[in-house]
């Protein structure tokens, strides 16, 4: 062969596929790019599909003996893909005449590659090509105005793979939301250790966003140590839907009809109320259905997420900032009730350009937009519309999930770029082939075997999904798990159970038992089980309405949108 081939065509040859004789056995493994030259096309971009290796002189005795003497006569047979060329338009074009048994094929080189796959993106260093040194970038524009998606099994990386993104758009000034349930990403705040050789690799140096990024709560400091301000929705002046959208299955229509005409009196009586006055006005009702509703108003009110400051949806989104939302200590019905009001409140501010364009990254989807069939959360509906409306006004949505079948379809194939790490699960599996773009059985097969850090990249502006080696982390990682069997030895052996008995006040102060405080009043309390029974004795209600009351607050906006309404007007 031609001094600086890997192999020749052989047999019967097409358009779109050929088999080739493989020469170099350590330049072609399956995956890698390779050229020919065609007759009327040029340079022709191709990638190994499988390769298989063979011996016909391989005798039983050494088989038998386990020895072989020979290896000069195996035969590397590979089967490749066309992906194609560039036309002079710039237009990708596949061969229309069959490639000639006996073309000898090459390595493909950078610039095909980039030219041919569409990697002419200069924005977002995202990593490598595998299997090569070619750097994968992305557009901007593209990835935010477009939404994105990240999916993988649990422990395959798609949590680094997501702050890896954010690092880059924090890089370009672009707003960030992060919907975080599992405290993971409040680490973009510490820089990553040392790696010399690592950081060299990928072009990268390490670094902090502690200037950039603000934790927020919405439970409490004591919950919460870590945040930096607490999280709260606006309790004046509350609608029947806010109230009702908090816990939607608790409430039925005699529930929602005793809280309709309670606020309707109170809005006919008072400028300004809140969830203290709702609940005396619920309490004058006549029908036994209101200890119900005084209930649930009640452990509304413990959780402590209303108040008359509440965090202006201004302060959340700023140019070149990105604000966490950590739900640590945040039951999963009220999750979803915030990420409800705080999306909505966004979109509308959006659209009024109220705050700058940005990224609203939802991380765990599955648990806001779940597909029909598993759940019906607050927040399914409005991350439908930001899916499928958000482009237009310069909204995008990053959507991060575990279980791909389980996420929202209108949602996820809303997303024009989809990064998929390794998944096992059958029924993901399908639901990835069936629902993105770009996706057949052969990367099908290959999502089974990624290795951890390794990712397939499907995108409008590249022409087929390729395998990118996720670059290292700028900053620290915040999603390890956690080492069971070096904690259990730091703590040592569990102490003998002891018998329950009554211990001294003055003996138990001399045990290690921590005296941390802790709240008598939980935080976040669920509702209690629905019971229509009245007290053991029910004092006859007054008949004449309640005493007018007048706070002295401001008076409310008759004119607010849904985002004044939740988040206030942030002046």
């Amino acid at each position: 062969m031609v001094r600086g081939s890997v192999g020749v065509i052989f047999g019967e040859t097409g358009t779109l596929d050929f088999k080739l004789l493989v020469s170099d056995s350590t330049a072609v493994h399956r995956g890698a790019y390779i050229k020919a030259w065609h007759e009327t096309d040029g340079w022709v971009l191709a990638q190994v599909l499988s390769i298989t290796r063979s011996s016909d002189s391989f005798t039983l005795e050494e088989a038998k003996s386990g020895q072989r003497k020979d290896k000069s006569d195996d035969r590397i047979v590979a089967e490749a893909t066309v992906i194609g060329t560039r036309d002079s338009e710039g237009m990708l074009r596949s061969p229309v005449i069959p490639f000639s048994p006996g073309d000898l094929i090459y390595v493909a080189d950078e610039g095909l590659i980039r030219s041919v796959l569409g990697l002419s993106g200069e924005d977002m260093n995202i990593g490598l090509l595998e299997g090569t040194s070619i750097r994968v970038q992305l557009s901007v524009n593209s990835l935010v105005q477009k939404h994105c998606s990240i999916l993988a099994k649990t422990g395959s990386g798609k949590s680094y793979t997501a702050a890896v993104l954010l690092e880059e758009l924090l890089d370009r000034d672009i707003p960030l939301l992060i919907l975080d349930p599992h405290s993971e990403y409040a680490s973009l705040k510490v820089e990553a250790p040392e790696d010399a050789e690592a950081f060299k690799k990928f072009g990268v140096t390490s670094k902090s966003y502690a200037d950039r990024v603000t934790v927020y709560t919405p439970a409490s400091k004591a919950i919460n140590p870590g945040a930096d301000e607490l999280f709260r929705l606006n309790g004046i002046n509350l609608t029947v839907k806010d109230l009702t959208s908090i816990f939607p299955e608790n409430f039925n229509t005699t529930h929602t009809g005793i809280l309709y005409e309670a606020i309707q009196k109170l809005r006919a009586e008072m400028e300004t109320y809140t969830l203290e006055d709702i609940i005396f006005a619920v309490s004058n009702d006549k029908s036994k259905a209101r200890w119900n509703v005084i209930s649930m108003l009640e452990s509304i009110n413990e959780t402590g997420i209303l108040s008359p400051n509440p965090t202006p949806i201004e302060a959340l989104v700023r140019k070149g900032r990105a604000a966490i939302l950590d739900f640590k200590g945040v039951p999963p019905d009220m999750q979803s009730m915030i990420v409800s009001q705080i999306c909505s409140a966004l979109f509308e501010a959006r659209k009024l350009d109220r705050v700058p364009p940005g990224m609203l990254v939802v991380e765990e989807a599955h648990n806001y937009a779940p597909e029909k069939g598993f759940s019906k959360t607050a927040s399914t509906d409005i991350l439908r519309t930001i899916a499928s409306e958000g482009r237009k006004f310069g909204l995008g949505m990053m959507v991060i999930s575990q279980r791909p079948a389980r996420v929202d379809k209108n949602v996820l194939s809303q997303c024009g770029t989809q990064i998929i790490m390794k998944v096992t699960n059958p029924n993901d599996l399908k639901a990835i082939s069936k629902g993105l773009e770009g996706v057949s059985s052969y990367v099908e097969d290959e999502l089974m075997r990624l290795p951890p850090g390794v990712a397939m990249l499907v995108s409008n502006d590249i022409e087929r999904p390729i395998l990118v080696d996720i670059r290292i982390r700028k900053s620290k990682h915040g999603g390890e798990s956690v080492n069971v069997l070096k904690a259990a030895k730091a703590k040592g052996p569990a102490p003998a159970p002891e018998v329950a008995t009554k211990v001294p006040v003055a003996k138990a102060r001399e045990t290690h038992v921590p005296t941390t405080h802790v709240p008598t009043t939980p935080v976040t309390a669920k509702p209690p089980v629905q019971v229509e029974a009245p007290p053991v004795q029910e004092q006859e209600q007054p008949t004449s309405p309640p005493p007018k009351r007048q706070p002295s607050r401001p008076p409310r906006n008759e004119g607010g949108k849904l985002f004044t309404r939740i988040f206030g007007s942030g002046k």
